[in-house]
């Protein structure tokens, strides 16, 4: 009997935050979710315009974008960028 979990990658806990208008709809988009555009929701817990999310994910690379009131934008505090196959640019996290 095998144990469970036991051939899972090991996951870390990895945060996205982004500044919008406080009262904003944000959700984050990436490969991790099949770029759902409202799959993850993002909380701005104090209403200040701080919005986060955490997820755990397997180490890897992973794109992504925030959809900011229904706008895809790239994370402003990301350099790390993709071009993908719309002509523009996913942000890139590396979780290691």
């Amino acid at each position: 009997m095998a144990t469970a979990g036991k051939n899972r990658p090991r996951t870390r806990r990895v945060t996205f935050r982004v500044r919008a208008d406080p009262g904003s709809t944000v959700f984050l988009a990436g490969d991790f979710n099949q770029w759902n555009p409202t799959a993850k929701p993002m909380r701005d817990a104090k209403g200040t315009g701080d919005y986060a999310v955490t997820l755990n994910l397997a180490p890897g690379a992973y794109e992504y974008k925030f959809v900011i009131n229904g706008a895809w934008g790239v994370d402003p505090g990301c350099a790390d960028w993709a071009p993908n196959n719309l002509g523009t640019l996913n942000s890139v996290r590396k979780v290691e």
